[in-house]
């Protein structure tokens, strides 16, 4: 058992972990991978019918992605890796965690011996909520009608989720994958609730020893899920500060061969602590171009110049709107986004950081941001 970070709830590795007396409590099974909308619509009624018996909120997931093991070459990249998937789901209000690892084992278990086992077994399970398309079992075998039908046999409620839809968009982790992979953060920020962000360290070099002492930031090689080659207006998050930058994703075609690389360029720079392993959270906040092999290194040069000015319009722009916002949500005395009283919100910079309303991470004009060609 371990503690996801900055929680104090339990999160557990596999069901031998579960202590004894348990239960009862009400779950929520799934892979929320990016942990958004609809699985945190999933999740708050889970913690809310948790709260209204008295029992337990339990979040059960798994490690590595089921596609990962049974279809490791058809996988998906994948928005959040487990650490930051586990920090997410703590942020929902559930009570604890369970981490199932995916393996030979578990992939060919039984719907019956799943739900007797671990829900009912081991967790005490009295209500599961689960989004129309929920399947289990070995290759897939059960899906809701089953699902109902076990809890009459066993004695939990089931309760089943409609999609949620964002600006007409159905929210799903494989719409929000192709969304970042095409490079269309706006429509997936939407989905998430959140930017899009990437969770790293820095790559070797680049002024990285005991300092960073110049403005750019290359990230180390990464598995998770990257948007689509091009310059995007980025938030860059390292040691406790959080600074302003643009982000190109790709090749890098203008200086011959082809070279890999997010690098990041720090708008508002200042010398900081940072070695090879410090965390990193990169937040993609808007495409700007895609990737182009310009005919000379001067001309690279004169349009980073345009990147950065607009990318600094950008954030004077959200900065002023949040302004404008806050002083709204003041007179009024709620939050002019989910009616929440102000008190409920904890605020980061311009980001809302509410935990448990439909806007955190709310960005005011982030999709409106009229940035001209030059």
């Amino acid at each position: 058992m371990s503690s996801g970070p900055g929680t104090m709830i339990p999160i557990y590795g596999s069901v031998q972990e579960i202590p004894a007396g348990f239960g009862p409590s009400i779950a929520a099974i799934g892979n929320f991978d990016g942990v958004h909308l609809g699985h945190r619509q999933i999740l708050t009624s889970t913690v809310a019918e948790a709260r209204a018996l008295g029992v337990r909120a339990v979040a059960i997931t798994f490690d590595p992605h089921p596609e990962q093991f049974l279809r490791p070459s058809q996988a998906p990249k994948l928005l959040t890796p487990m650490p930051e998937r586990a920090r997410l789901l703590a942020l929902t209000g559930i009570d604890a965690e369970l981490v199932l690892p995916f393996n030979a084992a578990l992939a060919g278990l039984s719907a019956r011996d799943f739900v007797c086992h671990i829900l009912v077994g081991t967790l005490g399970v009295r209500g599961l909520h689960e989004g129309g398309s929920f399947r289990f079992g070995h290759q897939a075998e059960a899906g809701i009608p089953e699902l109902r039908q076990f809890g009459e046999e066993f004695g939990f409620a089931v309760h089943v989720h409609s999609p949620v839809r964002v600006h007409g968009l159905e929210v799903s982790s494989s719409a929000i994958r192709a969304l970042v992979a095409s490079g269309d953060l706006t429509r997936a920020r939407w989905m998430l609730g959140r930017p899009f962000e990437v969770l790293s360290t820095p790559a070797k070099g680049r002024g990285i020893g005991t300092r960073l002492l110049v403005p750019t930031v290359n990230l180390a090689p990464y598995d998770g899920l990257l948007p689509a080659f091009g310059v995007y207006v980025t938030r860059l998050k390292v040691g406790g500060r959080r600074f302003q930058a643009v982000t190109n994703v790709g090749n890098r075609p203008t200086f011959g061969q082809a070279s890999f690389a997010v690098e990041s360029h720090i708008l508002d720079f200042e010398p900081i602590e940072l070695d090879e392993q410090t965390p990193i959270e990169l937040e993609f906040l808007l495409r700007l171009r895609g990737e182009i092999e310009w005919p000379s290194p001067e001309a690279l040069k004169t349009q980073i110049f345009k990147d950065v000015a607009k990318a600094r319009r950008y954030f004077r722009l959200v900065g002023s709107c949040a302004e404008s916002s806050l002083i709204e949500q003041k007179r009024r005395g709620s939050c002019m986004h989910c009616g929440h009283p102000i008190g409920h919100h904890r605020l980061e910079g311009e980001r809302c950081r509410c935990t448990d309303c439909p806007c955190p991470g709310y960005e005011p004009i982030a999709e409106q941001v009229p940035l001209n060609s030059n």
